[in-house]
């Protein structure tokens, strides 16, 4: 009856919201709504499971209407549905206890860390992988799996509550790593098809990242503010390293025994010895709030000033080399690289803004704003096609041509929302992600655009390929491109006037070619 009233009300003289519940009874409405609603997502204690964090720490930014609204329209960039069938009062009175204080400081210390080592006795099923570069983890998240797939076969699939994206591959690729939203981190064998050892790092995890021998994990935590250093085969946490501030991210570099961190809320850029563990810090003028490096790990390209910058820092001194002005928070972790015509290029989405941006790397340049028509999520390419590939929030595929940017639409399921390419490591199947509860695993061959199979999966997300999932394999990939347009894919390919990249590319292709598949 409460509601049924308020509604009335609120209909009628919206204004009177703050005085109303000021009047009613000090009841824990917005607790019992927290808990029906939103605790399945962020936890009965709100300290994050799919979703973040809901304590006052990580909310100070909007105030309580200004929350009230959003959790009415929902995050179709971080995939949190509409509660639009709530009405003011309520949406209010979540938006009010999740602003509360909580009495208790939340910890997570390396005795909480190595009590929750998991062990598992799983029975030997060995996944028979014929090229490691053809695999492709899944994240199917609200069926609560990581599936494990190879060209058009699913090869076995594995139960993980929260599963997350994320997923990394131990420096032989015999084992993946891989994170869930509440912080456990659960490594699983390539080669017997079992789970080995899940440890949980935090409450809330940001990202995790291996060292350069493969020896040692990193997990980079928001809750509590921390960077827990893990032995990757034992999950036996080796250092808690205590944060002062909101990590954006921290990427390993596979050229040197270095990892690079940066602040959502402090202007640090960090380095960490992947070895000793000693951290470095030298002060920026922003923070950074997302960022990657770049496929040759000379420069950090990040956003500053919530999104409205594009900076780019050389990684050796530190200094910004390049600025730009936008609108629209690039979601930069999102980017994808190509060669075409003696450059190198990214293309990155933008979050709440209908449009994919290309810039040109190493001699820094905007390039062009493509109307996609839509909230894109994700936009990826390889050399074995001529399209960048993105989703736009809808049921559309928009392939952007790399030659002159034009739009071409296919519609990979009517009225169910796509996202997600990935490609094979060759790049002649792709995967999409048809994500909804009723949703698909869509293979098609990458160039003539035929279903090879499909398999049905409960939201289906992020998919990690051996090879594009690595940054130590883009020169690689840059360099297919270079023997195509410079070469015409003869060999032997000579007397080239090449740039350092160019030809660090080219190499790298060639003896790609020349060597079998690494995994035995």
């Amino acid at each position: 009856m409460l509601t049924i009233f308020l509604s009335n009300v609120f209909a009628s003289d919206n204004a009177a919201l703050v005085h109303t519940l000021e009047a009613l009874p000090k009841k824990e409405v917005g607790k019992e709504l927290y808990n029906k609603y939103c605790a399945t997502c962020h936890h009965k204690k709100r300290i994050g499971l799919d979703g973040p964090p809901l304590l006052p720490k990580f909310l100070r930014k909007f105030t309580e209407k200004e929350l009230s609204s959003k959790i009415k329209d929902g995050f179709p960039q971080t995939l949190m549905p509409k509660y639009d069938f709530l009405n003011p009062y309520e949406l209010l009175s979540i938006a009010r206890y999740i602003k509360s204080p909580i009495k208790e400081k939340i910890q997570w210390s390396k005795e909480d860390i190595h009590n929750s080592i998991t062990s598992f006795d799983d029975p030997l099923k060995p996944l028979k992988i014929k090229d490691i570069e053809q695999v492709l983890p899944v994240v199917e998240r609200d069926g609560s799996k990581v599936w494990i797939m190879e060209d058009t076969r699913v090869l076995s699939k594995f139960t993980l509550a929260n599963v997350h994206g994320g997923i990394k591959y131990s420096n032989d690729a015999k084992n993946i790593y891989v994170p869930t939203r509440d912080g456990w981190v659960q490594n699983y064998s390539l080669k017997t098809g079992q789970r080995f050892n899940k440890v949980r790092a935090c409450i809330n995890l940001r990202n995790i990242s291996l060292s350069n021998d493969g020896k040692n994990l990193f997990a980079t935590c928001l809750l509590p503010e921390q960077i827990v250093i893990i032995d990757s085969k034992s999950m036996i946490p080796l250092e808690v390293k205590k944060l002062e501030g909101k990590v954006s991210a921290l990427y390993e570099l596979y050229s040197q025994d270095k990892a690079i961190f940066t602040f959502r809320n402090k202007p640090l850029l960090a380095t960490l010895d992947t070895n000793s563990f000693k951290i470095n810090y030298t002060n920026i003028d922003d923070p950074i709030e997302d960022f990657f490096i770049d496929p040759f790990e000379d420069y950090l390209i990040g956003t500053a000033r919530r999104g409205k910058l594009l900076r780019v820092f050389d990684l050796k001194t530190s200094k910004m080399v390049f600025e730009y002005k936008m609108e629209g928070m690039p979601h930069l972790f999102s980017a994808t690289y190509w060669y075409k015509d003696g450059n190198f290029y990214f293309a990155t989405p933008h979050i709440k803004k209908p449009y994919v941006t290309i810039w040109k790397m190493y001699d820094w340049q905007f390039i062009k704003q493509v109307n996609i028509k839509g909230d894109g999520f994700f936009v990826k390419t390889h050399p074995n096609t001529p399209y960048l590939w993105t989703d736009n929030g809808s049921d559309k595929l928009i392939l952007i041509d790399k030659k002159d940017y034009s739009l071409k639409t296919l519609t990979p399921r009517k009225n169910k929302q796509y996202i997600h390419t990935e490609y094979s490591g060759n790049g002649k199947y792709t995967y999409l992600s048809i994500y909804e509860k009723d949703g698909e695993i869509i293979v098609l061959d990458t160039k003539s655009f035929k279903q090879l199979a499909s398999y049905k999966a409960n939201i289906p997300v992020g998919k990690y390929n051996y090879i594009n999932k690595s940054r130590k394999f883009y020169p690689r990939l840059f360099g297919w491109d270079i023997f195509k347009q410079k070469c015409k894919n003869t060999l032997p390919c000579e007397n080239l006037r090449l740039n350092t990249y160019e030809k660090r590319s080219l190499d790298a292709f060639l003896q790609s070619i020349k060597r079998k598949s690494i995994y035995k």
